[in-house]
């Protein structure tokens, strides 16, 4: 699910993939529903590529999203975007080995606004499935 919404640079909010052409990719914005088109200079990631540096390696944000709605039983967040302190303190719940030093107050902040944001266009599959192996053929 994760893998068709997106994060443009410079561009509030996130975005879901709705077509292609040949010259751009044409999104949804998740806060207003406009069509518009992300063009190849625009910097585009999918949140299914983005991970959070823990002490023990880097986690991918659908865990971390699917950590948090665990914790708030699917609820939206109240932490205040605007106090660093209480933004670290919310994360440090969350996922206790972030690595201080490179995850910043603006990650953090980002990853509450996308949670709560998510949570409001009802996109709470963090988690994807995984593929089922296909069957070996049985020897007759």
């Amino acid at each position: 699910m994760l893998k068709t919404i997106l994060s443009i640079s410079g561009k509030p909010g996130l975005f879901k993939l709705v077509s292609q052409s040949k010259s751009a990719l044409i999104v949804e914005s998740l806060l207003d529903g406009k069509k518009t088109p992300a063009h190849s200079r625009d910097k585009v990631i999918s949140l299914n590529d983005i991970a959070i540096y823990t002490e023990e390696g880097e986690k991918p944000l659908r865990e971390v999203f699917q950590t948090i709605f665990e914790m708030q039983n699917g609820q939206s967040l109240t932490v205040d975007v605007k106090n660093q302190n209480a933004l670290r303190a919310f994360f440090a719940e969350v996922l206790p080995t972030y690595e201080r030093d490179r995850v910043y107050p603006a990650d953090i902040k980002k990853v509450v606004t996308w949670y709560n944001l998510l949570l409001a266009n009802n996109l709470t599959d963090f988690v994807s499935q995984p593929e089922a192996e296909p069957e070996a053929p049985v020897a007759e």
